[in-house]
This record gives structure tokens, C-alpha cells and sequence, in this order.
């Protein structure tokens, strides 16, 4: 994944993995949810990607 202006947390929970996005003021941008830690960091790959995105479409 390319350098990107985030910064990510994945916790294991007794349902599966939760996770958070932060940007660089430490503000949760995203977070989210999964069964497994793959699809955990499946998710928050691609909505870094999508975060960024935005980020840039918006600058």
C-alpha cells in the first residue's frame, strides 16, 4: 500500500477484529468490523485507499 497521511488499529474482540483509521490529527476517520483479521485488514487497505481518494478529490 502506498505512504499515506494515516494510521491504523486492528484489536482482536471476542466476535472477530475491530478496527480504527486515524488521520494525522490522531481523529478517527473510519472504523469498522470483522469475523476474521484478514478480512479486518482487508477492509481497512481498501478504505484507506478510498479515504485518500476523497482526500485528494477534495484538495
Amino acid at each position: 500500500m502506498p505512504d499515506t497521511p494515516f494510521a491504523y488499529s486492528l484489536s482482536h474482540v471476542e466476535s472477530g477484529w475491530t478496527w480504527r483509521i486515524y488521520d494525522e490529527e490522531g481523529e478517527t476517520v473510519a472504523s469498522g468490523s470483522n469475523v476474521s483479521q484478514s478480512g479486518a485488514q482487508a477492509a481497512v487497505e481498501a478504505t484507506i485507499r478510498r479515504v485518500a481518494e476523497q482526500s485528494r478529490l477534495s484538495a
